[in-house]
This record gives structure tokens, sequence and C-alpha cells, in this order.
């Protein structure tokens, strides 16, 4: 995965003496340096071939998995010759991965290896830096005697004993590292299992940076994310659609610009280091200084460990004032703000064909995780240095002050979410009307706002390009991440600011087990374990099954339907609701045997709970 990102941005169609890839491994894996060094390899043939045949996109996995590239393979010998080379570069790196080592023959050829004799843990090892391909040697050239892009792998030095700030770290670390060695104007920042799959992005961000009168203003150009294991419906609402094609980051675009999402995104190097905006800002285009005595790679890599240490931040501004912030799980957030608050603008660009493309959650417990980070990061904002409530302040405008307010507030709102996905039902039950009955006049302002909501909702979703099963899978996860991921986001930062934890960054799974792929491809909901969010959804589902046999059972008892729906429609249509959108839940607690089910203990623990709830509340109220 990491090695097809890698080739798909070194495969850029732009001058390759004017690029460079840095790869940040902040797990200082040999295996993963023993990938990088397979991948540059490779690229000796896989450049030339795509700007050949002016291959899309540029990752060989999604170009040779592309059903577009079948018909002219099987007469192609180009084609399949690279398509050999791919494969036995695969199956060398699987081989190394399985064994947990790599072959002898491969330590001793090339020099990198030997910064791994000092190598104690994860946590424990001096910077390990390699620069595999230099973009200023002469001598780099591909197969066709065309320049190579430079590439550099990067371990930054890390201790036990001191902070080394996730990816915020990570990513000052690759920032300085390559000022030293190719210090080029514009970065463009990506996760790793998120490739290019358009090889002209380069193209379309330098038009918004180096346009002569509109340009000198812009930070940072923020592309959407793109996932490429979707299934038909998406059935945990990962793509985000409506957010990113019609409200939300859009929205923001028209004030002065969107948020920094932590990936896709191509920065200005001065804006990102700090630098300020002022009317006076002109950008001049120059070309490298040429007349500099070239350095050797020993040099250049000994010369540039420095800045990858532990220590080199101290007493320094770096994730305060420059580069990535510190001190919150969503760090691209903050920094994008105080970006902008510097004076800078930003622009959204969404085109025709998907810049980038990555791998979303596959199961409902990596989605929740990753919503549980994101919530909490952001609702942390709003009572950090950076709020955008003071922080924000007189420095942005007052439509994108409220934008990032209206994120850092997903926390919160899990407490009306969960009053609405309780109260009502036991209230129900009870026979307590809690809304206006048909009769009253009141009744139609309930439902004109409730219909007309929904309406727009899905004429917004289908306009997205989704369908009604995928709008309904949607509503299911709004139900679901507000009652767990941002409850539990809101309990810990609550905790946090009381010091009784702190904060952690949990990063979301990369890799797929094949009996949990072939569910998700069949959009089977995946559980798989016991944990306190699912316990939640399912004591929550619980306690709406009951309310609502309760509430059938009366009704075929005393035979008052039509005086319940004249008395409680909307409660009746509210825990209706709440019962057929957690239906997967019912069949992941009673009905499933395969490994993606709920834990019998969690089903016994959540009908318990839900059971007593539901009895005490009939009793005592």
């Amino acid at each position: 995965m990491v090695v097809n990102t890698v080739l798909s941005v070194m495969a850029y169609d732009y001058l390759p003496e004017k690029l460079s890839v840095y790869l940040s491994d902040d797990g200082g894996s040999d295996l993963t340096f023993y990938a990088l060094l397979e991948a540059s390899k490779f690229a000796k043939h896989w450049i030339p071939y795509c700007k050949k045949f002016n291959v899309e996109p540029r990752s060989p996995a999604a170009y040779f998995a592309s059903k577009s590239n079948l018909d002219h393979s099987h007469h192609n010998e180009v084609w399949v010759d690279i398509k050999k080379l791919y494969e036995e570069m695969e199956d060398r790196i699987e081989i190394a991965t399985k064994l947990g080592r790599i072959p002898e023959e491969e330590r001793f050829k090339h020099r990198g290896f030997s910064q791994w004799d000092s190598y104690s843990s994860q946590l424990d090892h001096d910077t390990i830096l390699q620069i595999l391909i230099d973009g200023k040697d002469p001598n780099a050239k591909d197969i066709d005697g065309c320049a190579l892009p430079g590439l550099v792998y990067l371990a930054r030095e890390k201790r036990p004993q001191h902070p080394h700030h996730f990816k915020a770290g990570a990513m000052n670390a690759l920032i300085r590292v390559s000022s030293k060695i190719s210090n080029g104007p514009i970065i463009l920042n990506l996760d790793c299992d998120m490739y290019s799959n358009n090889s002209l992005s380069i193209q379309d961000a330098l038009c918004f940076f180096m346009d002569k009168e509109k340009s000198h203003d812009i930070a940072f150009v923020q592309y959407p994310q793109h996932f490429g294991n979707l299934t038909k419906n998406d059935i945990y609402s990962n793509s985000l659609r409506v957010g990113f094609n019609v409200s939300g980051i859009p929205w923001l675009d028209g004030y002065e610009g969107p948020l920094y999402i932590g990936t896709g995104c191509f920065h200005r190097r001065d804006a990102l280091c700090g630098r300020k905006f002022t009317k006076d800002c002109k950008f001049e285009w120059k070309k490298d200084d040429d007349h500099k005595t070239p350095k050797s790679i020993l040099e250049l890599e000994e010369e540039t460990k420095p800045l990858a240490s532990y220590t080199y931040e101290e007493n320094t501004q770096w994730g305060k004032e420059m580069g990535l912030r510190y001190g919150c799980p969503v760090e691209d957030v903050i920094t994008g703000l105080s970006i902008q608050c510097r004076g800078w603008k930003s622009v959204y660009f969404n085109p025709e064909r998907k810049a980038f493309i990555g791998i979303a959650p596959t199961t409902l417990p990596q989605t929740l995780v990753q919503q549980r980070r994101w919530a909490e990061g952001d609702f942390q904002i709003l009572f950090c240095k950076y709020s955008p409530l003071w922080y924000a302040h007189g420095k942005i405008s007052l439509g994108l002050q409220f934008g990032y307010c209206l994120y850092c507030l997903w926390a919160p709102i899990s407490l009306p979410v969960l009053y609405y996905a309780i109260i009502p039902s036991f209230y129900l039950l009870k026979g307590v009307s809690l809304f206006p009955q048909v009769s009253s006049p009141w009744f139609l302002p309930f439902a004109y706002v409730i219909s007309t909501q929904y309406i727009y909702n899905l004429a917004e979703f289908l306009w997205s390009g989704g369908t009604i099963l995928g709008w309904w899978y949607e509503q299911r996860m709004w139900l679901y991440k507000r009652t767990s991921s941002y409850f539990f986001a809101f309990i810990d930062t609550i905790l946090k600011m009381v010091g009784f934890t702190d904060s952690t960054f949990v990063v979301t799974a990369k890799f797929i087990d094949e009996d949990v792929l072939k569910r998700y491809e069949k959009e089977i909901m995946e559980f798989g374990y016991s944990s306190p969010m699912l316990t939640v959804l399912a004591t929550l589902a619980m306690l709406n099954l009951f309310c609502f046999v309760g509430v059938v059972n009366k009704v075929i008892m005393n035979g008052s339907i039509f005086r319940l729906c004249k008395t409680m429609p909307l409660q009746t249509l509210l825990c209706s609701a709440l019962v057929l959108i957690n239906l997967p839940l019912y069949q992941g607690l009673f009905l499933r045997n395969d490994k993606g089910k709920l834990p019998s203990s969690l089903a016994l623990k959540s009908f318990v709970v839900a059971l007593l709830a539901c009895t005490s509340f009939t009793l005592l109220c």
C-alpha cells in the first residue's frame, strides 16, 4: 500500500528534477525501508511506462486492477512485462514481510540497513535518513535515460521519555528535512493509503498558487478525500458525500477557504512555516541556485539528520507558531485555522477526476473509533489556545468562524440526540405525549420541519450521486456516531479538562481480514468484539425495541391504535424509525453466527440493562 502511494506521486506528469518524494516511517521499520528500496528500483521502469502510455491511475495496484486496462493487456507486450516486474517486486516485499526479516544479500547490498544496528524499538532509536534517489544527481536516470524524482526515507529520532507528537511531529520533521535536501516551495502531504489518481493534480494546484494577480494570499489548496473501497451504498457512510460536494467544505470555500483536513493538500512552504501574509507579499518563482557546491549523499544525510532529532524543537516555535500545531488530536484543523488567522486564504478544489483515493474503514468499530478521534479533537479546539471563538475572532470572517464552530460542536450534539433516542420512547411506553397531537395547530410546524428537513437531506444526497439505500445507511450512521463516538468524545474531553485522563492518538487500522472483507462487500455490518461504544448502541437498540413491543402489546390488548396515532403520532413514528434503523444490531445480537456478530456477553448485558431501564421507568415515573 505504501509503495503504491509513493510510486503514484513519483510518476506525476511534472518535471522530475523539481519533484522530490519523502516517506516518514514513524514505525522505523527496516521492512518499510526495504519496500521503498524495491520501489526505487521499479520506478525506473514504471515512470517512463506511465508517461509513454499516459497511464491513469499511476498507482500500479490500482492500474492493473482497473477493468479499463484489460482490453489492451493481452496483446501489449510492454504491459505484460511491466506487470511482471511489479508482481515480482510485490512477491519479494510480501515474502520479506511474512518472514519478518530482510534477505541477507539485500542487507549487504545497501548501506542503509546498517542504520538499524543501533535500533532498540519503535520508540527508541536514532534518526534514520536515507536518500534513495538524489534528484540532483545527473546519474539518477530511468531506463529511457530521463531524470528521476528524488526519493527519501526518514524515521525521525525517538526516545521513550520525550513526546513525539504523533503525525504532527512527523510532518514537522519532514518539513525541516525537505528544506535542507530539496526545499521545494510547494509541499503536498498524503496519508500512506491515499494514492494519486490524477497525474495532473500538481498543475491544477499550481494554477491557484501562480496566478500573478490573485494567488499571493493562497496558503493551501485542499482536495476532497475519496475512497476506492466503498460498497455500492456505502454502508458506513464514510464518503461524507454531502459534506464534500454540497454543504460543509464547499460552503466554507465561500468564506476565505476551507479547513485543512490532513491529507490531499498542497501547502505553500512559507505559510506552513509561520510566515504572516501582508498586502506587500509577492512571491517570485525562482530556479534553485545552481552555483552551490554539490555535496555527496553521505554529507547531505549527516548534515540533515540533526533536523529530525528529538531535541531540535526544544526552545523553538515548532509546533506552536511554525509547522503543524501540537496539543490536539486533530492537528490539521488547528494548523489550517492558525494559518488563516495569519491573513492567508485557502482553496477547495474538487475536480471531475478524483485527485486522490484512499482506504475507508471496513468495520463499524473502526468507523466509530475514527469519528470519536475527530470529534474529540474538534471539541478540544473549542477550549484550547486556537479556539475559533477567541483566537480567530477578528482575524477571519464571521462565516468562517461559525464554520469552524460547527465542527467543534460535534461532541456536545450527542446530548440532545441521546435525549431523543431515549426519552420519547420511554414516555410512549408510559402513554404520555411529549409532542403536539394531530388535532393541535402546533402539530403542523413539527410535521413541516421534520418532513422538509428529510426531503431536503435526501435530495442533497441523491444530487451528490448517492442512492436511496445509501441515504438510509447514512441516517443510521448519523445516529450511531452521535450516540456513541460523539458522546464518548464529549466525556473524554470533559475528563481531560478536569485532569482525570490524557489525550491519546488512536490510529485507524489499514489492514483488512479476508472474511471481514467478504461481509463488507455484501454490506453486512461488522461488529466483531465488545466495546463501550457498541454496548451503548446495543442497549439503546434494545431499549427502543422493548418500548415498541410494549406499545404494540398495549394496542393489541386494548385495541387503541387509532387513539395512539391521534395522540402520540410523532413519538410512535420516532420509536418505529429507531427500531427499523437498528435492524442490523438486532441481527448481530441474536440472528447471526459469523465472527462479525456481537458477542453473547454484550447481548446479555444490553438486554438486562435495557429491560431494567424500561421496567424502572414504568414503575417509578
